[in-house]
């Protein structure tokens, strides 16, 4: 049975780790690889990520303009009458049964119903929001459209 002071790392599976600056003989001495003076040659030397030398940054050089509104965009999940064609007569088609039967990805913001194609059976179709040509077809086909 293994033991948890019996356990041991892989022969070779750990290095000791190169100590700079230890002798000439290290061959890593005296300078430690970082040369002879300058910036970086220094004890908390080099510059910031994104400086380039006193040249105007990348970052600043790039047009800045107007407003994202991204972080609070809506996103809405379209849906055209033609994918509501496999559900039968009579049934009550909500978000949660279109994304079980693989219409939808994902509900997101809210379903919208767009009245592309047709539809030619009575359904109760409940979402968030209905284009007017979706409910008027879905009205003429003798269903319901119902605005969550």
């Amino acid at each position: 049975m293994v033991q948890l002071n019996d356990l041991r790392p892989n022969p070779g599976a750990r290095k000791k780790p190169h100590r700079k600056g230890q002798g000439i003989g290290s061959g890593n001495g005296k300078t430690a690889g970082r040369g002879h003076k300058g910036q970086n040659s220094r004890s908390g030397g080099g510059v910031r990520p994104g400086f380039e030398g006193g040249q105007m940054p990348l970052q600043r050089r790039m047009p800045k303009r107007g407003f994202t509104n991204a972080p609070f965009k809506k996103y809405i999940v379209a849906v055209n009458l033609d994918s509501l064609e496999r559900f039968e007569a009579g049934s009550v088609v909500t978000p949660e049964l279109l994304l079980e039967a693989k219409v939808i990805k994902k509900i997101g913001d809210g379903v919208k119903i767009l009245g592309n194609g047709s539809i030619d059976r009575a359904l109760t179709v409940k979402a968030h929001a209905f284009s007017k040509s979706a409910a008027e077809k879905i009205a003429a086909s003798g269903g319901k459209a119902e605005v969550i």
